[in-house]
């Protein structure tokens, strides 16, 4: 009897730890939706295979995608017409994980070339955020413009858990790739994960604000043999410039950083991050991203990879 109980009390301490953690929506990555897009003949003519984090159907043919039964999931996986041509963009890819899938996020390289019409090369990384990607894709300028960022939250958890595996290459430095610029950016490759709470507002002029509540930031320095599972991320609230873990990678989103988000009136502009809130602060908005390469737009190493599954949050 005496082992019995022991037991019982065992399966009600690890039933109580579950009811702390809440599943984001398709954060188990159990479900995709597969876009068939046929690109243009003048490039191939091939019929591409994109992936989006979503209640499972095929979609065939170049159509803009826009986030599918609830799903709060956005991809870097991309539909762009640039000069007439139709081209997509791989880097997030499912893969089978025991019984079901995960998120494979994975830094490549892509090219496009055509004598006389068009002639791009791009490092692109994978990402998987809360958001949405405003296809289709006309140009390479200012990518974050491209991107609604984040989602209404308003509630304030301790903790991200997720499962996830990384790979990492041998190169010492990563490189930026955009259309002809090439250059060589100082520091090792890393995936990484970026969680932010914010308090957000919008003036007369349509301008969205906020204010930092929340911040999580983590970046992977070391190859992983096999899957970490459950591993738990803190989230830190109010102005952490002052606490010994802060890093300058942790301050406020601005500059080519910044990112957007749809107003009232239905534009697409910048979230004008402005200041740290006090700790007790309720948020409006939270932003979540796991990249396989760190750094911005275009910069990375080719074969960075980042594995994701399970996405919860802890209370």
């Amino acid at each position: 009897m005496k082992i019995l109980n022991t037991i019982l009390l065992s399966m009600v301490a690890v039933a109580a730890m579950g009811q702390n953690c809440e599943p984001i929506k398709f954060g188990d990555f159990d479900s995709w939706i597969v876009r068939n897009i046929k690109e243009s003949g003048i490039i191939g003519g091939n019929t591409r295979t994109l992936y989006e984090v979503g209640p499972s159907q095929t979609i065939d043919g170049a159509v803009p995608y826009t986030n599918k039964g609830g799903s709060p999931w956005g991809t870097s996986n991309i539909y762009a017409k640039v000069s007439g041509i139709t081209k997509t963009n791989t880097t997030v890819f499912r893969e089978p994980r025991g019984n079901g899938f995960c998120a494979k996020l994975e830094t490549v390289l892509q090219k496009v070339k055509v004598l006389g019409i068009i002639n791009i090369k791009v490092l692109a990384a994978g990402s998987v955020f809360l958001g949405e990607t405003i296809e289709p894709i006309k140009d390479t300028k200012n990518p974050m413009a491209k991107i609604r960022a984040g989602m209404p939250f308003m509630r304030r958890p301790k903790a991200l858990v997720v499962d996830y595996k990384v790979k990492l290459t041998d190169e010492p430095n990563r490189i930026y790739e955009s259309m002809s610029s090439r250059r060589e950016v100082k520091g090792m490759d890393m995936p990484d994960i970026i969680l932010v709470l914010q308090k957000r507002w919008e003036d007369e002029e349509g301008n969205i604000h906020a204010l930092r509540v929340g911040t999580m930031f983590h970046r992977f320095t070391k190859s992983t043999d096999d899957w970490v599972n459950g591993a738990r991320f803190t989230i830190h609230y109010g102005d952490i410039t002052k606490e010994s873990y802060y890093k300058s990678y942790m301050g406020l989103i601005q500059g080519e950083e910044t990112k957007y988000a749809i107003n009232s009136k239905g534009k697409n502009v910048k979230i004008l991050e402005e200041g740290w809130a006090d700790a007790d602060t309720t948020p409006t908005h939270m932003i979540l991203q796991f990249d396989s390469s760190y750094g911005g737009a275009y910069v990375g190493t080719i074969g960075t990879t980042l594995w994701i599954d399970n996405v919860k949050l802890e209370y």
